[in-house]
C-alpha cells in the first residue's frame, strides 16, 4: 500500500517529456524484396517525419517524408527496381515535390517541377509504374485562393525527367492507381462530394493509354477501402456492400466473390491514402485485420482464424513476404512498434522500440473493455483507464476525477493500447475512459451510421451515458468529471459543454465549433472535409437552423464549465478563426479559461515542446477546477 494521498496530487515518474517522445512515431511501412522500410515521426526533431531503411536512417534533416494531400496526407514513399539499383521515391514537406533517392547517396534529386504557388502541386500515395521506370500517384492541383480550389489527377512521374503526365481524372477524390501485374490495366478509388470515403467509393479500371474507365464495384452506399491485383483479370477489395467491410474477389467484367463473409469488420475509413488491411501470404490465404487484431482469412474454408500473438492492436500496415509479416503492432502496455512475424512459427520481433528510460509497467494503466448501455439500448464501447500507481492510494472514501476522452474523425475508433498521455493522468490518480460513440468504426455500417444528421446528439449523449455509469456505479467522482478531445473530439467536447451538465470542464484542442463556417466552398476547412458535415448534421439550405442550434460557437453563454482551447496556427482543417471567435465571446463572461496557440503547428501537434506544454497546462487545468495542486507543473493562467 502506497502513500495515502488524494487524487491528483500523486507524483508519478511520467513527465511531460515522456508524452512528448510518445507523441510521434511509426506512420508509414513498405517491404521492397523482404526488407522492411519505414517513414516515423520525431517531436525531438520539431515533428519531423524520417525515412528508415531495416534500422538505418536514410535522409538526414531537413528531410521530412511528409505531403498534405487532403491535408492528412497519405502514403510519401514507395521503393523502386531502377536499371541503375534500388531507388526510393519520396515527397518531401516543405516542397511538395516528389524527389528520387539512391539510398547510398544522401543527396536526392526532384524529379517534379517546382509549383508557381507554394504547395501549388502535393502528391501522395506513391506506387510504381511499369517496369519500375515510372512513380504513380495521385496530385492535388491548387487552382484559386479558396480552401476548396483544388483538382486532383492520377498522374505518371517518370524517373528520367520527362514531363508528368496525366493517366486520369474520374472523380474529385482518387487514391493512387495500382498497375495490374501484365501492365494492361490500372485500378483506383474515387468518390466525390458530398460522400466521404467510407460513405461510398467507387472501383475503377481502365486500360493502360486509355482515357476511358469502368466502375466495377463500390457506389454511393458502398464503400471500398482497399484495392490490389490479384491476376492479370480480377482484383482483391475490401468493401461492405453487407455492411461490413470483407475481404472480395472483383473481376474486371464485374463478377464478385466475398472470400468469407463475416459480421467482423476486415478494413477501416480511408483517412489517408495508402491503408493496407490485407496481405497475400499464398493463393487462397489472407492477412488480414478482423477488427485491430491479425487474422488469417482461408478462401478455401471460407473462415478467418486469429493470431496467436501478444500484440493485441495492429496497424493497417500489413506486408507479408515469404510467409513473414511486417506491421505496426502495439498492446496494452506497449505503444506501436515495428514488428517483424514469422508465420510459420510465431516468432515476433520488434524492430523498433522506446529509446528513452523506461517507464515502471507498474505506472501504466491496464485498459479494460467495457460496454454500456445508452438510453436507446444501443451498446456503447469504451476502454476504462483507471488510476494506477505503486506508490500512492487515494483517502479511504474519495473517489478519482476521471477524463472523458473522445476520439476525433468522429469517423474513426479508440484501442486498448497503451497512451501515454493516459498514462501522464492515470498515475497522477485521474482516470480516463475512451467511448467508441455511435459513429465510430469497428462496428459495422450501421453503428457508424448511427452519427448521420445526429452529431451533436448522438456522440453527445453516448458519452455522457458513460460518464454518469461511471459516477452511479461509484467507479469516479460525479463532480469530477471532465471531458477532452481534439479535432472532432473538440467538437464533441465543446457541444457537450454546451448542451449538458455531466461535466465541470473540457480541454478542447483544435476543434470545430462552428458549422455554418466550417462546410460548403468558403467554408474555413480544407477541401476533402468542406462538405463531410452535410452527412454528419445535414445539407444546407434545409438544416440551415440545425446547424446554428448544435454550433458551440452559438451557444458560449451556455457553457457548462471552464475550458482550455489549444490550437495550431498553421492548421488548414481546423484553423484558429473559429477558436479565436469562440474566445473572444468567452472573454468577460466570468466564466475561467485559457486559450494556448502554438506557431508552427498544424492539425495535431508534433513538435516536442508543444506536446509537453499542452499536457501540463491541461494537468494544472483540471487541478484549479477540481481542486487539487499537482506537483512540479507550472499554473496555468485563467482568464475570465
Amino acid at each position: 500500500m502506497g502513500k495515502i494521498a488524494s487524487c491528483g496530487t500523486w507524483t508519478s515518474p511520467i513527465g511531460s517529456a515522456d508524452v512528448a517522445e510518445a507523441g510521434g512515431g511509426l506512420q508509414w511501412i513498405d517491404v521492397h524484396r523482404g526488407t522492411p522500410w519505414w517513414a516515423t515521426s520525431r517531436p525531438e526533431e520539431g515533428g519531423r517525419v524520417g525515412l528508415v531503411r531495416d534500422g538505418v536512417d536514410l535522409l538526414p534533416a531537413p528531410w521530412n517524408v511528409r505531403n498534405r494531400v487532403h491535408e492528412y496526407g497519405g502514403r510519401p514513399f514507395v521503393v523502386l527496381d531502377t536499371p541503375g539499383g534500388e531507388r526510393v521515391a519520396f515527397t518531401d514537406w516543405a516542397d511538395q515535390r516528389v524527389h528520387l533517392m539512391d539510398p547510398a547517396d544522401p543527396d536526392p534529386t526532384p524529379l517534379t517541377p517546382e509549383p508557381e504557388r507554394h504547395h501549388g502541386w502535393r502528391y501522395s500515395d506513391l506506387t510504381a509504374g511499369p517496369d519500375d521506370t515510372e512513380v504513380w500517384c495521385v496530385r492535388e492541383t491548387v487552382t484559386g485562393d479558396a480552401r476548396t480550389d483544388i483538382r486532383r489527377d492520377l498522374v505518371a512521374i517518370p524517373l528520367d525527367g520527362s514531363p508528368v503526365r496525366v493517366l486520369a481524372a474520374s472523380h474529385h477524390f482518387m487514391t493512387g492507381p495500382r498497375l495490374s501485374p501484365d501492365g494492361r490495366h490500372f485500378a483506383w478509388l474515387g468518390w466525390n462530394h458530398p460522400d466521404m470515403p467510407w460513405d461510398g467509393t467507387e472501383l475503377c479500371v481502365a486500360e493502360v493509354g486509355s482515357t476511358e474507365h469502368r466502375v466495377i464495384a463500390g457506389g454511393r452506399t458502398e464503400a471500398v477501402c482497399q484495392i490490389e491485383w490479384e491476376t492479370d483479370n480480377a482484383l482483391l477489395a475490401v468493401t461492405d456492400p453487407d455492411g461490413w467491410w470483407n475481404l472480395h474477389r472483383v473481376g474486371i467484367d464485374g463478377s464478385r466473390k466475398n472470400l468469407a463473409p463475416t459480421a467482423d469488420e476486415l478494413g477501416g475509413p480511408v483517412w489517408r491514402l495508402g491503408h493496407r488491411y490485407f496481405a497475400v501470404i499464398a493463393p487462397g490465404r489472407y492477412l488480414v485485420l478482423r477488427g485491430t487484431r491479425l487474422a488469417v482469412l482461408d478462401e478455401r474454408t471460407a473462415t478467418i482464424t486469429d493470431v496467436d500473438t501478444d500484440l493485441p492492436v495492429w496497424t493497417s500496415q500489413l506486408h507479408v513476404h515469404d510467409g513473414v509479416v511486417h506491421a505496426g503492432a502495439a498492446g496494452p502496455l506497449e505503444e506501436t512498434a515495428v514488428v517483424r512475424l514469422d508465420l510459420s512459427n510465431g516468432d515476433l520481433t520488434r524492430l523498433t522500440g522506446h529509446d528513452g528510460p523506461t517507464v515502471d509497467e507498474a505506472y501504466l494503466p491496464i485498459p479494460v473493455e467495457r460496454v454500456f448501455t445508452g438510453a436507446d439500448g444501443q451498446d456503447i464501447p469504451a476502454y476504462v483507464y483507471a488510476p494506477r500507481n505503486p506508490d500512492h492510494t487515494a483517502p479511504e472514501g474519495e473517489r478519482p476525477p476521471y477524463l472523458v476522452h473522445v476520439h476525433g474523425g468522429p469517423t474513426s475508433r479508440a484501442t486498448p493500447v497503451l497512451d501515454i498521455d493516459f498514462a501522464y493522468f492515470t498515475s497522477r490518480g485521474i482516470g480516463v475512459v475512451s467511448v467508441n460513440y455511435g459513429g465510430s468504426t469497428g462496428y459495422g455500417r450501421a453503428f457508424r451510421e448511427r452519427l448521420r444528421e445526429q452529431w451533436g446528439v448522438v456522440d453527445v449523449n453516448d458519452c455522457a451515458t458513460v460518464a454518469q455509469a461511471l459516477a452511479d456505479e461509484g467507479t469516479a467522482d460525479p463532480d469530477r468529471l471532465a471531458i477532452r478531445g481534439g479535432s472532432a473530439g473538440g467538437w464533441t467536447a465543446a457541444a457537450s459543454m454546451t448542451t449538458v451538465k455531466t461535466y465541470r470542464c473540457a480541454m478542447i484542442a483544435f476543434p470545430i465549433l462552428d458549422l455554418d463556417g466550417w462546410t460548403g466552398d468558403g467554408g474555413e476547412t480544407h477541401d476533402f472535409e468542406s462538405r463531410y458535415v452535410e452527412g454528419l448534421v445535414g445539407a444546407l439550405p434545409e438544416a440551415a437552423l440545425r446547424y446554428a442550434e448544435r454550433s458551440p460557437g452559438n451557444r458560449v453563454a451556455h457553457l457548462e464549465g471552464p475550458v482550455l482551447l489549444l490550437q495550431g496556427l498553421e492548421d488548414e482543417i481546423c484553423p484558429p478563426a473559429q477558436a479565436d471567435r469562440f474566445i473572444a465571446a468567452l472573454d468577460g463572461t466570468g466564466v475561467p479559461h485559457a486559450y494556448l496557440t502554438f506557431e508552427g503547428e498544424q492539425h495535431g501537434f508534433r513538435k516536442a515542446d508543444t506536446i509537453a506544454t499542452a499536457i501540463e497546462a491541461e494537468l494544472s487545468f483540471y487541478g484549479q477546477v477540481f481542486g487539487f495542486t499537482p506537483p512540479g507543473v507550472p499554473v496555468l493562467e485563467l482568464r475570465r
